[in-house]
């Protein structure tokens, strides 16, 4: 009988044993699995989509690789936020689809802000701009009144375009000029337009102050500035509803220019039509 009640101890002993040593495994498993899953975690990627022919704020470098006033802003906020940073260039007509099926996180790219709130959720304003019209210096016109009967090209799905087309005058529309044209015409990127304004085959192009202040300052002979459709803003552009992410882009942007990076960068691109002036956060 002793020995039967020994055996049943033993067998007890270990079967309590082999639990308490399983669970031990169990539960070590699952903390070293934890702590895997931190340590591999990857770094957010902030995914910009940019006009890659839309210098100063986004285009290729002589040396082939994408750079920019905006770019590098974009850069300057991911070594900070500790991000990624994925540059996606895209045409422009695709950046609604782009955004909304989330193959980009923002675009990033001399974004006007004015009547657009409603498709998306903006950073706070960075830098003030203007939709101006340039010509040939030796065109002759004097005044946006002087584009009667002319032909006049913007970017596709553009701010300029949106003042252009907009009848609105109390929101800044300029319907009424556009009426006088001879022709308002679209095309996908701001450097083939200012090719066609050169050679003649267009009259004037309508456009952003950076981008007029940039083609202005390479070639200074060639052309002028006939005056300003309506004033606006830079901003981020994110997926509507992104209000973190915006704000995170925001935050960043406000510390980088208190440390004085901002300043730095707009020096930088001061030849290019870029000036500290204008920023506004």
């Amino acid at each position: 009988m002793k020995k039967k009640l020994k055996g049943i101890v033993v067998a007890a002993a270990t079967l309590a044993l082999a639990a308490v040593m399983l669970a031990g495994c169990s539960g070590g498993g699952d903390a070293q699995k934890s702590d895997e899953g931190k340590a591999g975690d990857a770094p957010f990627t902030l995914t910009v989509g940019f006009d890659q022919g839309y210098p100063p704020y986004g285009y290729v470098g002589d040396d082939g690789q994408f750079t920019g006033f905006d770019l590098e802003l974009a850069k300057a906020v991911c070594e900070k936020m500790g991000w990624e940073l994925k540059l996606e260039p895209i045409d422009w007509d695709a950046k609604d689809a782009l955004i909304g099926s989330g193959t980009i996180n923002c675009i990033w790219n001399g974004f006007t802000m004015e009547n657009r709130e409603d498709d998306y959720t903006f950073s706070e304003p960075y830098m003030y701009n203007e939709q101006v019209v340039v010509v040939k210096k030796d065109s002759g016109a004097k005044n946006l009144e002087d584009l009667a009967g002319k032909t006049v090209l913007t970017q596709v799905d553009s701010a300029a375009l949106h003042v252009l087309e907009n009848d609105n005058a109390e929101e800044g529309g300029q319907a009424a000029l556009a009426a006088t044209f001879k022709e308002l015409q679209t095309i996908g990127d701001y450097n083939n337009a200012f090719m066609q304004l050169e050679s003649g085959m267009v009259d004037a192009v309508a456009c952003d102050l950076s981008i007029a202040s940039f083609q202005m300052a390479a070639k200074p002979d060639a052309y002028v500035k006939l005056g300003v459709l309506a004033p606006e803003n830079y901003a981020v552009g994110f997926k509507k509803g992104d209000t973190e992410l915006a704000k995170q882009v925001t935050d960043a942007l406000k510390q980088l220019d208190e440390e004085g990076f901002v300043k730095e960068l707009c020096a930088k691109y001061e030849d290019q039509g870029i000036t500290y002036d204008n920023w506004v956060l």
